[in-house]
């Protein structure tokens, strides 16, 4: 029954350096690498570029059952998260395409076709997820698009489509109007995220 929410085609589409002052130098190792150095003094100093690391307050449990929360916590976003990206990358396709389109009729087609195309594709993942990662998953969509799950629906599929969707959510005690907040309640989620995208989790 935690899965029903998910298990619908529709509501599947919608849940988806280091600047020199200093002239550079090359310098040719034996194993063929090419390094970047700089000259200050007589003294060659190697530059390399490392990527970026985040760094957030150690977080302290008051008991084993919160630490386990917590990695739960982290398991639900690894899960969910991807699902995030795809439906970011889609609505910017989706964008791109639609925006030389003549008319609403065609416009319509297209966003059904790709509907039908995800819900194909991701339909049988989609249907795994658990209640608390699709709630997740509605948070996550509306930080990477900008836009909460139930405006989404509502601007590609109509007013009567988001009411639908919502009453539906709401049932299984979720919300698609959901708002994703990195500083307030989602702000451990987000600090989840920012290590998951910089592959520190």
């Amino acid at each position: 029954m935690q899965n029903n929410l998910l298990k619908s085609g529709s509501f599947l589409f919608f849940v988806f350096s280091f600047a020199c002052a200093y002239s550079q130098d090359s310098l040719h190792m034996e194993n063929t690498n090419v390094l970047s150095g700089v000259i200050v003094d007589g003294d060659t100093i190697f530059l390399a570029s490392i990527e970026e690391v985040y760094i957030f307050p150690r977080h302290r449990f008051s008991s084993r059952r919160d630490m386990r929360r917590y990695e739960r916590l982290i398991r639900n976003v690894k899960r969910a998260y991807p699902y995030a990206i795809i439906a970011s990358e889609t609505l910017e396709d989706i964008a791109m395409h639609t925006v030389s389109m003549k008319n609403e009729k065609e416009r319509k087609k297209y966003i059904k076709e790709r509907e039908k195309e995800l819900f194909d594709k991701y339909e049988d993942e989609l249907k795994k997820l658990t209640i608390t990662q699709g709630k997740i998953l509605i948070k996550l969509i509306d930080r990477e698009t900008g836009d909460t799950s139930y405006d989404l629906v509502k601007e590609l599929r109509g007013s009567f489509s988001a009411f639908f969707w919502q009453t539906l959510a709401r049932i299984f005690g979720s919300n698609l109007k959901s708002e994703f907040d990195p500083h307030g309640e989602d702000k451990l989620l987000n600090e989840i995220v920012i290590l998951i995208e910089a592959g520190q989790l």
